[in-house]
């Protein structure tokens, strides 16, 4: 029985702590002003500036006869709450928030997003575009305002007007608002929807995003990192170079971390291969040359770069690109076949010979042989316009 109560009590407490979201309040910067209104008078009161992050905050409006003082800050009382998942929706979250005193006296207000709507409120009472209207006079009262659920709290919203009228028609009254914002930790830094769409936008942009079916993964790693390295201002106030090279720098890292580069090169080997079967020969070497200077080439690709370069006369470069090959994989026959045939074309006989003859009895592939082979890429090099006086001596060579 113990074992199952303490399991339970583990996991209420994991519970507990994942649903708790990444912020804080921001005590510091919390608005907290006691101001007087003549008897019936309308007020405006403008908060503090919001810090950059801010999604949802908790007001507290008192009203004080007065000789009385507030018991406790709103502050203070938030002190306990780690977010605002803590606050019960409704009644009861109010009268947790709300003051342990207040006076006789009471008040209607409202709020708003801009300083105009306030001071319309102001000079004429108009409340039609208030975010939030409270028209029964109340002597306290608390709540909570977030992005998700208010039109009060946007991305942007940088401060809010309440406007206070009064209810008393002869004496004036005592009234303090406490106001305390929540900041979301990964939005405090400046990083707003608005902004990571824009870095995403650019990354889809570039040539490398370009060549991706779908660069939508690889473009959101690069953005997780600009945000975790620098807050927005930061990254803003980088010279242009320097920005591109912060993308150019995590794009390489996320090229791998996302696992796009598997995909892009094997989609650049398809690409060429299909370059090679319609004769294209001079996309296929550019499409290899791609692969093989990102330097994830593998022997089968330098084997069929040289091929291409053989099939448009450059003999040098197919020698070059097959003794890398050779690097990579000793055993692989493609590469030795395609070397030979290199040799032979530059006029090394020599050379080509001993290779023709070292693996005549092998296959290059499982149902390939590798005279046969030998033959077919003399009639595809005829075709293509490439004869040499030696194709025939080699093939008596190996019969």
């Amino acid at each position: 029985m113990k074992k199952i109560i303490t399991l339970l009590f583990i996991s209420i407490f994991y519970q507990s702590v994942f649903a708790q979201k990444s912020g804080y309040w921001d005590k510091e910067r919390a608005t907290s002003k006691e101001i007087v209104v003549s008897a019936r008078d309308r007020i405006i009161i403008e908060t503090d500036d919001f810090p950059a992050g801010t999604t949802e905050l908790i007001y507290r409006i008192t009203l004080l006869d007065d000789n009385q003082q507030m018991a406790s800050s709103l502050v203070s009382v938030l002190k306990s709450i780690p977010d605002p998942t803590g606050i019960s929706q409704g009644s009861a979250g109010a009268v947790f928030l709300l003051s342990k005193i207040s006076g006789d006296d009471k008040c209607k207000y409202v709020i708003f997003s801009t300083k105009e709507l306030a001071d319309a409120y102001s000079s004429k009472g108009e409340t039609a575009n208030a975010c939030l209207v409270q028209n029964t006079p109340v002597s306290k009262d608390a709540k909570r305002l977030s992005i998700d659920k208010s039109t009060c709290i946007k991305s942007n919203t940088s401060k809010l007007y309440f406007g206070f009228e009064s209810s008393n028609w002869i004496m004036k009254q005592k009234i303090v608002l406490e106001v305390v914002p929540w900041v979301d930790a990964k939005l405090s830094r400046g990083w707003t929807l608005e902004n990571r769409k824009n870095i995403i936008s650019q990354c889809k942009t570039s040539a490398l995003a370009r060549k991706m079916a779908n660069s939508d993964d690889f473009c959101v790693c690069i953005g997780d990192k600009i945000q975790k390295q620098y807050t927005f201002q930061e990254f803003q106030k980088l010279l242009p170079m320097e920005q591109t090279k912060a993308c150019k720098d995590f794009g390489a890292s996320c090229f791998e971390e996302t696992g796009i580069a598997k995909t892009v090169f094997n989609d650049l080997r398809t690409k060429a291969s299909n370059n090679i079967k319609k004769g294209d020969y001079g996309t296929a070497i550019k499409n290899y040359n791609e692969i093989v200077n990102q330097q994830k080439a593998t022997a089968l690709d330098y084997s069929n770069l040289g091929y291409s370069y053989l099939l448009t006369k450059q003999f040098g470069k197919a020698i070059k690109s097959l003794k890398e090959g050779e690097k990579l994989d000793d055993t692989e026959l493609l590469v030795k076949l395609n070397l030979a045939h290199a040799y032979l074309l530059n006029g090394e006989y020599s050379k080509a010979k001993t290779i023709y003859k070292e693996y005549q009895n092998q296959n290059v592939t499982d149902s390939v042989s590798w005279t046969q082979k030998i033959k077919d890429d003399y009639q595809t090099f005829t075709k293509s316009g490439i004869q040499n006086q030696d194709f025939e001596r080699v093939l008596k060579l190996l019969n």
